[in-house]
């Protein structure tokens, strides 16, 4: 069972940078804006995980790597976002990675999950496709 947390506009972004989150993923959330790169777009993926917007997250995958549903945790809390590297990805190119940390708190347990995400822009939108191996 899923959980989505509604955050004020003028709250701190969870993706982190520096931003509210009404100025940052939160406009990309509710559909005003597309994400114009890859990075923007997996900060605003790990966003909708920290809010628990399993539609957003599904609406950014790329159809042919797309789950039907997605169930995310409500006791699983996404805490910090490191971006480690990213290579293309820019307004003017169709595809890029970005390499990144994601911690997380699930109970008393704390972790990360470390990921080589890979996008490519199909008709003016980043997706996601998938993680390298």
């Amino acid at each position: 069972m899923s959980l989505e947390i509604r955050l004020a506009d003028d709250a701190r972004c969870p993706c982190l940078s520096g931003e509210t989150y009404g100025a940052c993923c939160g406009r990309f959330h509710s559909g005003a804006a597309q994400a114009p790169t890859a990075e923007t777009l997996m900060r605003s993926r790990y966003s909708a995980f920290a809010v628990g917007d399993a539609e957003y997250l599904l609406r950014t995958w790329h159809p042919s790597t797309r789950p039907a549903a997605l169930d995310l945790d409500p006791d699983q809390r996404w805490l910090r976002l490191d971006i480690l590297h990213r290579t293309g990805g820019s307004l003017l190119e169709s595809a890029g990675t970005v390499e990144f940390v994601a911690h997380y708190r699930y109970g008393r347990d704390r972790g990360s999950l470390h990921e080589h995400s890979r996008f490519v822009r199909e008709h003016g939108r980043w997706l996601y496709v998938d993680a390298l191996g």
